[in-house]
């Protein structure tokens, strides 16, 4: 049946992209490698983060070799699979009922179809059988996708792996199997073998995972691939996006396709914003989607009590350096997630995930806040922030002690703390950039109120803070705080600041008696405010 295509078109979050009904950019461009790895009978993993558009790309790819009249390539998920876990004979049955509801929905001619039957062969070599019965009767050349084969575990992964590699490494007898293969799912293949059960760092030339000839990662959105995403609405509809606009959003999301595809979701769908685009409205978005958890940032906050998850993160909120050897694999695994920047320093891979994660760890702080937001605001509509420190002093003598052993990420306690608490009193009005990344030894904050001058003109207050921890059988960080502070307040183009120093010693002052403020100058000349905690 032929759909006709719809009047309107709009931003997807949910699922592949179909042309007719989304704004999408063409596919095949965004992975160029995949064709002439294709066209070379190789077999490599495709990797990226959930909702990044692999699926798309497969299903293209898919169509388009189809289309060629040599080839039939077919993409079809593992995800049923999941649930045989080591029960390698029903993880069999499920990826060949998969295969055949992919290949029947086709609209292919019968003769490119898979056998009506499929071998009946021994388990644990069904579905290699099943491929090559396939090939032998096709009369063009067979490429398969398997989408989510990291839905596959242990034994039932291992098995049909060591298929795919036995059947590969026959086809030079003349063994009629799958051309090309293409394993895609969120992770590279060196977690694939931490997924079985394996060694990582061991490849023996018997591994399954040796016939792997490249590992592609499908990347971000640049730039002006935001711009021309966006362009198909104002073409569409003759609304625009300011550059400005279009440049927020990348500085917020790095490119990630769900979270670009989301915020104009957000302010052309949800918000129905009906005039031109700003970075006001490009805002306003940002915060509408952490507020209500979407999907895609739900699970994202529930990655974040992982043990893999948190040895990575944990010191990147703390600022502290990595110690442990054994760290690079779940670098790796953050990394594949989509958690973390592809390049090192390790950070946050963008200012949204490190909003949310930052406001998902402060969540049990947040419960605990009283105060007022609407009693911070000085009567010139400006932000009272010497208040708000004096009132975060009375918090933590009275709260910080039970939060600290209560939060998980323990060495990032005070940071995640005084962030819950700045969210909780300025985020109503006002907006919080954060910037950190591990062995940075700190935590920058940039507080952004709007407000309204003498003259009705629109104004923005900004106050710049650097959090710092002084931790055992370490010297008073203060001296590196200020000159840290002063490169930061340099950057932003403002002549004060504040410098929050955490005392986590043993011989640290009773918690009734912590909370002094003095007046410091940095190398260059600015006056900063001292907050010892």
């Amino acid at each position: 049946m032929i759909v006709s295509s719809p009047k309107a078109k709009y931003f997807n979050t949910t699922g592949p992209c179909d042309p007719r009904l989304h704004y999408m950019l063409p596919p095949a461009p965004r992975l160029p490698e995949a064709r002439t790895l294709i066209e070379m009978d190789r077999y490599f993993v495709l990797h990226a983060p959930r909702q990044t558009g692999k699926t798309t790309i497969l299903d293209t790819l898919a169509s388009d070799l189809t289309a060629d009249g040599d080839t039939a390539a077919l993409a079809f998920s593992c995800e049923r699979a999941k649930a045989a876990g080591d029960d390698y004979g029903a993880a069999e049955s499920l990826l060949l009922d998969s295969l055949r509801e992919a290949a029947d929905l086709s609209g292919w001619p019968k003769k490119l179809l898979p056998p009506g039957a499929w071998p009946q062969v021994t388990p644990g070599s069904r579905f290699g059988a099943a491929l090559s019965a396939w090939c032998r009767r096709s009369p063009r050349r067979v490429v398969l996708f398997l989408d989510e084969i990291d839905a596959l575990q242990g034994n039932s992964l291992v098995s049909i792996l060591s298929q795919l590699r036995d059947g590969h490494n026959k086809r030079s007898k003349g063994y009629p199997f799958p051309a090309s293969m293409v394993l895609c799912g969120l992770r590279d293949l060196r977690d694939y073998k931490v997924a079985s059960g394996g060694d990582p760092t061991r490849f023996s030339l018997a591994s399954p995972f040796n016939i792997i000839a490249d590992s592609l990662r499908l990347g971000d959105f640049t730039a002006d691939q935001i711009a021309e995403l966006y362009d198909q609405h104002t073409q569409k509809t003759g609304q625009q996006f300011t550059k400005d606009a279009v440049d927020r959003v990348f500085e917020l999301t790095q490119g990630q396709p769900w979270l670009v595809n989301a915020l104009a979701h957000e302010i052309t769908s949800t918000m129905q914003v009906t005039g031109t685009i700003t970075t006001c409205q490009v805002d306003d978005a940002k915060e509408r989607l952490i507020r209500a958890r979407a999907t895609h940032l739900d699970a994202l906050a529930a990655r974040l009590h992982e043990p893999r998850v948190k040895r990575v993160l944990e010191p990147i909120v703390a600022g502290a350096p990595y110690t442990d050897r054994h760290i690079i694999d779940d670098l790796s695994y953050a990394r594949d997630l989509g958690l973390i920047t592809q390049k090192p320093p390790p950070q946050v891979a963008n200012p949204i995930y490190r909003e949310v994660i930052l406001r998902v760890l402060g969540d049990l702080t947040e419960q605990n806040i009283h105060a007022d937001p609407h009693t911070f605001v000085l009567p010139d509509g400006r932000f009272d922030l010497p208040r708000l420190l004096q009132e975060f002093v009375v918090f933590w003598r009275e709260h910080g002690e039970v939060l600290i052993q209560q939060e998980g990420y323990h060495e990032a306690a005070c940071q995640i703390i005084l962030m819950a608490f700045l969210h909780r009193l300025v985020n109503g009005g006002g907006h919080l950039d954060r910037e950190y990344a591990a062995g940075t030894k700190r935590l920058d904050v940039l507080i952004r109120w709007p407000h309204t001058g003498p003259d009705g003109e629109r104004l923005t207050q900004r106050e710049a803070m650097e959090l710092k921890v002084w931790r055992p059988g370490k010297d008073d960080p203060l001296p590196e705080g200020l000159a840290q502070l002063d490169r930061y307040l340099d950057r932003l183009t403002l002549t004060t600041g504040v410098l929050v120093i955490f005392d986590r010693r043993p011989e640290a002052p009773p918690w009734k008696e912590r909370g002094s403020f003095e007046q410091a100058t940095t190398p260059s000349g600015r006056q900063v405010t001292v907050l010892r905690v």
